[in-house]
């Protein structure tokens, strides 16, 4: 089976920053996935044009499986699956030839993931990392977009790489962290690790 995934970022298009986000994620997802069955993967910049880019390519006939990733952008209400989330956050419908299960988030951020593999934050920012600045909660889904942010940015501050910043640093420690420690923690990425490795 071939799997496409449009995944939400990138920035606006910058040639560098598509490829830094292009390569993490595949460097994620061969974690994930056994050799030769990774997907393919498509960095669109924002969130808007990831959903656009999607429903463009939903029908793509070199693909069995055609998937969208996006950021959550905040706490997802009990019971929602990603489609009614997309819904009421953003206002996007669920194209025809779409399935349930064709949209993932990232709750509530990709920085969400981090706080999952604290060691991996550690090893990456070296001396100086106030890994005490991080929240202790175990489920990152519910730990809010704006306090992941500002954990990051206070625990990396005194850090030789400098504070957290999210093309510089972000897309290298998506490539590093452990999708296992994610997925324990993390029911959103749980569900499409799943998806992945049942096709």
């Amino acid at each position: 089976m071939s799997t496409k995934i449009y995944v939400e970022g990138g920035g606006d298009r910058q040639k560098r920053t598509i490829q830094a986000c292009r390569a993490a994620f595949s460097r994620y997802f061969q974690k994930v996935v056994p050799e030769g069955a990774q997907p393919r993967i498509v960095a669109c910049g924002s969130r808007q044009k990831a959903y656009e880019d999607f429903t463009k390519g939903l029908n793509d006939p070199d693909y069995d499986i055609v998937l969208l990733l996006v950021d959550s952008e905040g706490p997802v209400s009990p019971g929602d699956d990603s489609w009614t989330h997309l819904r009421k956050r953003d206002h996007w419908a669920k194209p025809n030839d779409a399935g349930n299960d064709t949209a993932h988030m990232m709750v509530q951020c990709m920085e969400s993931w981090f706080m999952a593999d604290k060691a991996c934050l550690i090893a990456f920012y070296g001396q100086h990392f106030n890994a005490h600045a991080l929240s202790a909660r175990m489920e990152i889904e519910h730990i809010p977009k704006n306090d992941v942010s500002t954990a990051l940015a206070n625990a990396t501050r005194n850090t030789q790489k400098g504070p957290y910043h999210k093309t510089r640093h972000g897309f290298a420690l998506l490539g590093d962290i452990d999708p296992g420690k994610v997925e324990a923690v993390s029911p959103f990425c749980e569900r499409l690790h799943r998806h992945l490795r049942d096709q």
